[in-house]
């Protein structure tokens, strides 16, 4: 996907507002997943976007997604961002987004065709995919376990752990 960015997308600084790619971002998720899926794909999260550098209202930018990663009935898209300027020639990459797509059908959940992982960039990008999905249950699991604890705790324990949060 390509798009001019326009005077409407800018931020308080003049340049292009984070907001604004991030929506472009999904948007590109959900083209690249439901193109692979062959249904409709809807937003599960975002794991991470990364801006690298700014963007100037006016460049053509440039969202390229690729899926990165399977599960039974998740995807992974993995969207590198572009922003070109025309008139001088030059391309910068300025994000990279982790978006996790799932499949639909019906209001459900469906699978999804396996990724066919053909070069050694392929399957390295795939089993980082995995590893990633992997800490993220992991550590859901850990933010449960610690949740429990603080809601377990009395008011002179969670005032305790402030102070001791308030010194380092």
């Amino acid at each position: 996907m390509s798009e001019v960015m326009q005077p409407q997308d800018a931020n308080f600084l003049g340049k292009v507002f984070g907001g604004a790619i991030l929506s472009k971002i999904d948007l590109c998720a959900y083209a690249t997943a439901s193109r692979f899926a062959g249904t409709i794909c809807v937003t599960a999260s975002f794991d991470r976007v990364d801006f690298h550098e700014p963007i100037e209202v006016g460049e053509l930018v440039t969202f390229i997604g690729q899926v990165s990663f399977v599960g039974r009935t998740s995807l992974e898209v993995t969207i590198e961002i572009y922003a070109e300027n025309v008139m001088v020639g030059t391309m910068r990459h300025t994000n990279t987004a982790r978006v996790t797509m799932v499949a639909l059908r019906d209001g459900r959940s469906v699978e999804v065709p396996r990724l066919l992982c053909e070069s050694r960039d392929d399957k390295i990008q795939f089993l980082e995919g995995k590893l990633r999905r992997e800490l993220r249950a992991k550590h859901a699991a850990e933010r449960a376990t610690i949740r429990a604890k603080f809601d377990e705790a009395d008011e002179a324990e969670l005032d305790r752990l402030l102070q001791l949060d308030n010194l380092s």
